[in-house]
């Protein structure tokens, strides 16, 4: 059995843990290593050049290194027949949940503004709201946003509602499903969670209609896909006080570029796409179950819907 790696990330975490999950297969890093391509049975993925899968014609599966596969379905030469399945990873989901925990409380206690206050030398406290009235609301109900749902129902956060494209009856969170619902449920949100997949639907949802939508003051974080966000509207209502702050994970361009107008803005808060990072060890337990089921004849879980785009 032969696993090509295709990624500009360094193959050195993935050694051993596929030598210990798949003692039998040998391995390859695409660009240094001589592999027949019809010789290629799974293929790793994070990223990969366009065009370059089509070459791979004997290919079982592919396997995405992360939880995004928007990157992959926008290769017009992505093959159609073989399976490619996204990464359903429990680590990628609890370091999402501590990520949007994190910045619940931070907008939630109201750190944004002691910030600032401390770059000012102002001393000034605040009251303090409390975590069963405050109202967030989830952008994106698969398995991130759920684990992240019930991390914050763990707070005591008892307001809590989710919005997704079909509905889903999740215990203690208020359903929203669908456009028509769309607008009830920013106008109810007092903090946003942006945890959509990049898709032709979700991208530029929230603009500057629909951040009208949520309540003024509002905050947004997101660590979704940064095509989510029309980032010029973002930043207009952001000096507006519309929203009072963001915490940006993802952006439209990545690396976000020099002169982008986030770094310098008090109100948003920028990390470099590190809200969730593949553990290559669980990652690679998770991939060789996957291959086991194709190799038993069956489908591996989690193989992407090509219509749906996750």
């Amino acid at each position: 059995m032969n696993i090509l790696y295709i990624s500009d990330m360094t193959f050195d975490p993935w050694v051993k843990p596929l030598h210990r999950y798949c003692p039998d297969a040998d391995l390859f890093v695409w660009g240094k290593d001589e592999i027949d391509a019809a010789d290629v049975d799974y293929v790793l993925v994070w990223k990969p050049p366009a065009g370059v899968l089509q070459n791979f014609p004997n290919a079982k599966a592919i396997f995405n290194l992360g939880a995004g596969v928007d990157a992959l379905l926008h290769d017009p030469d992505l093959p159609k027949d073989i399976p490619i399945v996204r990464l359903v990873d429990p680590r990628l989901s609890s370091s999402m949940a501590e990520f949007i925990v994190y910045w619940v409380l931070h907008f939630h206690r109201g750190m944004h503004t002691y910030a600032q206050q401390q770059r000012a030398g102002e001393w000034t406290p605040h009251g303090q709201g409390h975590t069963e009235k405050r109202r967030v609301g989830i952008l994106g109900l698969g398995e991130l946003g759920q684990d992240a749902a019930h991390a914050l129902l763990m707070l005591g956060f008892e307001n809590i509602a989710g919005w997704s494209r079909s509905r889903k009856e999740l215990p203690g969170i208020e359903s929203f499903a669908g456009p028509a619902e769309l607008d009830d449920f920013l106008a109810r949100t007092e903090i946003l969670v942006c945890l959509l997949p990049g898709t032709k639907e979700t991208n530029g949802l929230l603009n500057a209609k629909t951040l009208a939508k949520l309540p003024k003051g509002a905050f947004v974080i997101n660590s979704g896909r940064g095509s989510l966000i029309v980032e010029d509207d973002l930043i207009e209502a952001l000096n507006t006080g519309q929203i009072a702050a963001a915490a940006l994970d993802v952006f439209q361009t990545e690396p976000l570029p020099d002169d982008h107008a986030f770094w310098s803005m008090d109100n948003v808060f920028v990390t470099p796409h590190i809200a969730s990072l593949t553990d290559s060890e669980s990652a690679t337990q998770i991939i060789a179950e996957g291959i086991e089921a194709i190799e038993d004849g069956d489908l591996p879980e989690n193989v992407v819907d090509l219509k749906k785009g996750y």
